[in-house]
C-alpha cells in the first residue's frame, strides 16, 4: 500500500478545503469509497479533491454535507475553490488547465499560435497584450505566469505523453523579434531533444486537410473519457461526446499522416531557430518538402 501523503494546508485554498475534508471523512470514520457511495462520481475524483488538485463539484460538495453533517460548509465553500483554482486564466480555460496535470496523454494541433505549454514568457506576453491590450499590468503578468506554469507537467514524476503538430507558418512568420522567436524555437528544440515532446510540422503546401483553420486539444486520461478542447481569442468549448471526440480525432491522425516526419520537423525547427539568431529569416513559406 502507497504510503499515506499529507496534505499541506496552507498551499493554498484547493489544499485548505480537500485537507479539510479528509479530516472530517476521517473523523466520521468513513473510507474514499464510502464518502462517495450514493453520488455519481468515483473514488479517485474524491481523492483528488482532498489532495486540492480538482475541484469540488457543487452537486458533490451537497453529497459530502449531507453525509457528513457539515452543515453546508463544502457546498458553501466550494465556489471559493473554483475561483482559486481558476486563477488568472480564463473561465472557460481553467477546466483544461486543471485537467493537463491529470492527463496521461495530450495531443494538439496548432495552426494559428504556438501551443500554451511551449511558449516562452516574451511569446505568451505578446499573446496576452494582443488579445487583452487594455489588461492592467498586473493582470498581464498574472496572466503569463498562469501560462508558463502549466509547463511544469514536462517535469512531473508521471508526466503526459504530449505529441503536438504544428502548422509550418508558425515558423515562418514571426510574432516576436528574430532573437525571442529563436529563444521559442530553442526552447522547443530541447523539448524535444530531452523526449517531453513529440513533434511534427504540418508543410504549409499540403493538400487541404479536414479542421485545419480549428485549434484541437485532445486529452486522455486514467479514469475519465478523453476530451477534445477548441478555442477562439476569447472561448473555449470542452466536448466528451465520445462520437464527437471519436471523428474530431480521426481528422487529427489524417493530419499527423501529412507532417513531416519527426526527424525532418526537428530539423526545420532548428533551421527556423538558426535563421533568426542570424538575422537572416525572410519569414517567407515554402522551405520545407511535402512528403
Amino acid at each position: 500500500m502507497a504510503a499515506r501523503k499529507e496534505i499541506d494546508g496552507s498551499a493554498g485554498v484547493p489544499e485548505f478545503y480537500g485537507k479539510e475534508l479528509r479530516y472530517q471523512r476521517e473523523r466520521a470514520g468513513l473510507t474514499l469509497e464510502g464518502l462517495v457511495e450514493g453520488s455519481f462520481y468515483g473514488v479517485s475524483y474524491l481523492s483528488e479533491i482532498e489532495r486540492g488538485q480538482r475541484k469540488m463539484p457543487r452537486d458533490l460538495a451537497r453529497h459530502v454535507d449531507q453525509v457528513l453533517g457539515t452543515n453546508g460548509f463544502f457546498e458553501r465553500c466550494c465556489e471559493d475553490v473554483r475561483k482559486a483554482r481558476q486563477g488568472a486564466h480564463a473561465a472557460y480555460f481553467a477546466p483544461v488547465a486543471e485537467s493537463e496535470a491529470r492527463a496521461l496523454v495530450i495531443e494538439e494541433w496548432a495552426n494559428a499560435l504556438v501551443p500554451g505549454l511551449l511558449q516562452t514568457e516574451a511569446y505568451a506576453r505578446a499573446v496576452i497584450h494582443a488579445t487583452h491590450p487594455l489588461a492592467p499590468a498586473a493582470d498581464v503578468d498574472a496572466k503569463v505566469q498562469a501560462r508558463l506554469r502549466r509547463a511544469e507537467v514536462f517535469g512531473a514524476p508521471r508526466r503526459p505523453e504530449y505529441w503536438v503538430i504544428l502548422g509550418e507558418s508558425l515558423l515562418r512568420n514571426p510574432l516576436l523579434p528574430r532573437a525571442d522567436m529563436a529563444e521559442l524555437l530553442d526552447q522547443i528544440v530541447a523539448l524535444i531533444r530531452r523526449r517531453a515532446v513529440v513533434l511534427q510540422v504540418l508543410p504549409w503546401n499540403v493538400p487541404p486537410q479536414p479542421c485545419t483553420m480549428l485549434s484541437l486539444t485532445f486529452m486522455e486520461f486514467e479514469a475519465e473519457p478523453p476530451t477534445l478542447y477548441t478555442e477562439g481569442p476569447y472561448h473555449g468549448q470542452i466536448i466528451d461526446d465520445p462520437v464527437i471526440v471519436r471523428h474530431y480525432h480521426k481528422a487529427y491522425d489524417r493530419l499527423r499522416a501529412a507532417a513531416l516526419p519527426l526527424e525532418a520537423s526537428l530539423a526545420l525547427i532548428e533551421e527556423a531557430a538558426e535563421e533568426y539568431r542570424n538575422g537572416g529569416h525572410s519569414g517567407r513559406l515554402g522551405h520545407s518538402p511535402v512528403v
